[in-house]
């Protein structure tokens, strides 16, 4: 990150010690830290997937109205923006250990209460608590790896991109057998409240820490605004476009491989395919953004092998299916490579932070468009090809906002 970076010490006002990245302000057990963040990222999709596997049973079990189950698969990105927009006011104010160790209790009792409530108002709310948990840790996640991990950036990122797909992937396939043995779908959504405690674990040790005084953080935060720069909404738009493909394929890819002949087992293991091929490109991508000092080839490359998934998908969606499951998987990496470009954009930790609400909070509310526009066009069209075709378009959005990512320039500026 330095490399590409000017010391902190530059600017006119200081760092607070709650965000330095210097190694006088790294704790010890980096170790520990690491765990920490790789726990947390395992949570980070466990309450949304495991869900959307189990949605038909909390239906019947809670009564569900179709327009509460619309509500309910929508909360997560509405909420990701609503609740992430706390976290740089949280960070003026405490260390981010304690916000973690906060977010994660948040999760855990949401989770736990959501599965013993018969009321669908109780039902909702819990879940939006849990949600509130994951929005916040979705935010700081890049500032702990570049307060930590300065010089391991990428690798850090792209290992916690990892194990949040390995947790959205292990809990939407479990969720269902661990219902199915236990004779309740709340077994197979409470059982990942036991992961949650675990996540919290490494950042107890926060609570002991003395709390750092605000008043070094309020000059630096009210100058990094990342709404009035344009860095800052150009990587909010690349964020929620790649985010916007990527919630539109996981709603909808299973329906388009059943549509064009497939048994709906093998339409969910094409679909599983995306997110097993993906893990690979996940861990890889943030290392290699970081050793470029342009972003351009990448950028490029992701968004141009994305559309050739969507072509291919339109022209021959059975019998190229598995190239498409494969080019599809690689156009995704768009995601941890948005994730690496908040830290690569931002000179500061305070500026890391903000930069990430902001890309977070705007990116979540565009991607929520994505499986309600290709429903929409679904079922007026009643085939894929429209469909399809608004993808393609997200996808050129992408490059647009994706080549002015990839110039070399910060939010502070």
């Amino acid at each position: 990150m330095e490399a590409v970076a000017p010391p902190a010490s530059t600017l006119a006002a200081p760092v607070p010690a709650a965000i330095q990245t210097g190694p006088a302000a790294r704790p010890r057990g980096t170790a520990l830290i690491l765990a920490g963040i790789l726990l947390v990222a395992l949570n980070l999709r466990v309450a949304i997937t495991s869900l959307g596997a189990l949605l038909e049973e909390v239906r019947t079990g809670l009564h569900l109205s179709g327009a509460m189950a619309g509500v309910v698969t929508t909360m997560p990105t509405i909420a990701f923006a609503a609740f992430g927009a706390l976290a740089p006011w949280l960070v003026r104010r405490f260390t981010a250990g304690r916000i973690v160790l906060a977010a994660m209790v948040a999760l855990l009792a949401g989770e736990a209460v959501r599965v013993a409530t018969g009321s669908t108002v109780v039902f909702i709310a819990t879940s939006a608590v849990a949600l509130a948990g994951i929005a916040v840790a979705n935010i700081l996640l890049p500032l702990l790896v570049r307060q930590h991990f300065p010089h391991r950036t990428g690798l850090v990122t792209g290992a916690y991109t990892v194990s949040l797909t390995i947790g959205a992937s292990v809990a939407a396939a479990s969720a269902v057998p661990i219902a199915d043995a236990f004779g309740s779908w709340r077994a197979g959504l409470g059982a990942w409240s036991l992961l949650a405690v675990i996540a919290m674990l490494p950042w107890l040790p926060a609570v002991f820490r003395r709390r750092t005084t605000q008043a070094a953080v309020a000059p630096l935060a009210a100058r990094v605004r990342p709404a009035r720069t344009r860095v800052g909404w150009a990587m909010a738009i690349y964020f929620g476009a790649q985010a916007l493909s990527g919630h539109a394929t996981m709603g909808w890819l299973a329906q388009l491989f059943r549509d064009s002949g497939y048994r709906p087992q093998t339409a969910g293991l094409l679909l599983a395919g995306v997110t097993a091929v993906g893990i690979p490109v996940a861990l890889v991508m943030p290392a290699l953004a970081m050793r470029l000092n342009n972003l351009r080839p990448l950028v490029l490359g992701l968004s141009a092998t994305m559309i050739a998934s969507y072509v291919g998908l339109a022209i021959a969606p059975h019998d190229g299916a598995v190239v498409w499951v494969v080019l599809l998987s690689i156009g995704q990496g768009a995601f941890p490579l948005a994730l690496v470009a908040i830290g690569l954009r931002a000179r500061t930790p305070e500026g890391t932070v903000a930069l990430s609400a902001f890309t977070q909070c705007l990116g979540y509310l565009i991607a929520a468009l994505g499986p309600l526009v290709v429903g929409a066009l679904y079922e007026l069209t009643g085939g894929w090809n429209l469909p399809l075709g608004f993808l393609i378009g997200a996808a050129v959005v992408q490059i647009v906002a994706g080549l002015a990512v990839a110039r070399p320039r910060f939010v502070e500026d």
